[in-house]
């Protein structure tokens, strides 16, 4: 927003970013901040409350005043701002993220009375999270009352042009905030001023706007030539042209690592996952909250609805189109409709087009950018598979130290062992080069088809010391259609063991039978021989003492 640029085009689209004395991010040659331009240009620029940009930047060039505080001007009068015209400011308030505890001037919502949207179990925790936005939504409706008095009573108000806008959906619904939903990236979007500048027939409009327009109609407001590389628009006047589509992109947040790019149209939203082998509710930083608990306590009792379970849990798939006109809750994927094959291929080239423009986001961060996110944060320890490229392996069993200590585990214990239940890091580099369906499926179960009825899984960058304890390996999984699974380790190949058909979990032990030798292990190859169309689920692959 105040680049004018999305992100992933500056390379400032990871979260928290730039942060370390060992990766900081400089902006492009050329590149201003919207609130430098401005001062450049005669205004007296300000920013009250938080800035948190992702990038290196000049604060006394940018801005002429700042405050810690959102509500300081609020407080402390709009007056002193008389002798400073023109003048141009953000004011950060809380939204969404309020502190809805002290609320004794303003009613309370009651649970009883609202509508949990369809993509959340209606339950009372759910009730008590939108309730509670909705406090939030109030209490900030009186601070934005208060602002415009405050604007009012210095006399500034006719003739300051005042903007409203929020940057994601609600804090504590988790397909909200940080997410490529309609539910995090519709955001108000409400403007007020002279009729010169804000035409009254336009009271609303319905057509598409990316925030980034706003960067661009500030700088036409004021007089000032909008850069090329902008990409916004002015929203008011003849050259205005409605937008065909919105583009938006996730990227790491916080220590969660993933990749999304979509594009939302008048009727649909189309969603791109890159990062397949991890489910949509990852290890993030409100595991801790009643919200990301009561879920995963449904999910493990059984309780959520097919919908929310394949929502939350399950498979990602790559492509996702939705029909946000009927369906705003995402719940109802249109992308096997054969009916919008038309749409989908349409809407594919639209997001093709739109990263063709330029997208960081391809590759992955410095290694100094993760660990300076990923390691011994307030807000988590990284659990993806890119935090392993760095981390100390000090048993050889292909999962770090910090991985193992995370999930519970003794990360000096030499034992093989792959549970596939974290949920960030699914397959635990498990890979396949034959099995073309995703191998990651539910909360991080290792599950494919045998579309040829054959199929092979491999696990490579061991260095697991050979001990007594390894004398055999168990694999716990269920299938659908009897089948046989043999074991090649370090190359040798031994016998088939059979595993029947069965709705429930079973073990299925594979004995080493002294085959490694005085080797340490190396590498493993599951391959799996039985009937077309066989679906395979395994739980855990480990090494057993007997």
């Amino acid at each position: 927003l105040m680049a004018g640029q999305n992100s992933i085009r500056i390379n400032t689209h990871e979260h928290r970013s730039s942060r370390s004395k060992e990766h900081q991010i400089l902006l492009p040659d050329g590149v201003k901040l919207l609130p430098q331009i401005m001062k450049e240009n005669g205004y007296y620029t300000f920013n009250a409350g938080k800035t948190d940009y992702n990038y290196i930047w000049d604060k006394d060039a940018t801005y002429s005043f700042t405050a810690a505080r959102g509500s300081l001007l609020v407080e402390e009068g709009f007056s002193k701002l008389k002798n400073h015209q023109p003048f141009f400011g953000q004011i950060q308030t809380g939204g969404g993220k309020t502190n809805t505890g002290k609320m004794d001037d303003l009613p309370r919502t009651s649970p009883d009375e609202i509508t949990v949207p369809a993509d959340y179990p209606d339950n009372e925790v759910y009730r008590g999270v939108v309730a509670q936005h909705y406090d939030a939504i109030r209490k900030e409706d009186q601070l934005v009352g208060n602002i415009l008095k405050g604007l009012k009573e210095a006399d500034l108000l006719e003739n300051t042009i005042v903007v409203y806008f929020s940057d994601h959906g609600a804090n504590n619904l988790l397909r909200h905030k940080q997410m490529c939903t309609e539910g995090g990236l519709h955001v108000p979007f409400v403007l007020m001023g002279p009729e010169k500048y804000v035409p009254l027939k336009e009271k609303k409009r319905d057509d598409l706007v990316n925030m980034l327009d706003l960067t661009a109609t500030t700088l036409a407001w004021a007089g000032i030539r909008i850069p090329e590389r902008y990409e916004g628009q002015m929203l008011f006047g003849k050259a205005h042209q409605p937008r065909e589509f919105v583009a938006a992109q996730k990227d790491r947040l916080d220590h969660t690592i993933d990749r999304v790019r979509t594009i939302r149209t008048d009727r649909y939203r189309y969603v791109r996952n890159f990062k397949t082998d991890r489910i949509f509710l990852q290890p993030q930083y409100r595991d801790g909250k009643d919200p990301a608990i009561n879920l995963h306590q449904l999910y493990a009792e059984g309780k959520l609805s097919p919908v929310h379970k394949k929502i939350y849990f399950g498979e990602r798939p790559a492509e996702e189109l939705y029909d946000v006109i009927k369906d705003p809750a995402m719940v109802n994927d249109l992308a096997q409709d054969p009916a919008l094959a038309g749409e989908l291929k349409r809407h594919r080239k639209l997001l093709a087009d739109w990263l063709a423009i330029g997208d960081l986001g391809a590759g992955e961060e410095p290694i100094a950018e993760l660990k300076d996110n990923g390691d011994n944060r307030k807000w988590g320890i990284g659990v993806n598979p890119e935090y392993e490229v760095y981390r100390e392996d000090s048993d050889g069993d292909g999962l770090s130290d910090i991985w193992e200590t995370v999930n519970g585990r003794d990360p000096s214990d030499g034992w093989l062992q792959f549970e596939f239940n974290c949920g960030g890091h699914q397959t635990e580099g498990w890979e396949s080069e034959d099995i073309d369906n995703n191998i990651a499926g539910y909360l991080g179960y290792l599950d494919f088809t045998l579309q040829s009825g054959k199929g092979i899984l491999k696990r490579d960058g061991l260095n697991v010391p050979v001990s007594r304890k390894n004398k055999s390996l168990e694999i716990v999984l269920r299938s659908t259609k009897s089948m046989s699974v043999r074991l090649l380790i370090n190359g040798k190949l031994l016998p088939a063991e059979k595993v029947k058909a069965a709705k429930k979990y079973q073990s299925v032990k594979i004995k080493l039978n002294n085959s490694v030798g005085k080797e340490s292990i190396q590498n493993l190859e599951l391959q799996f021989d039985g009937s077309k169309g066989n679906f395979v689920e395994i739980d855990s692959i480990r090494m057993v003492n007997g």
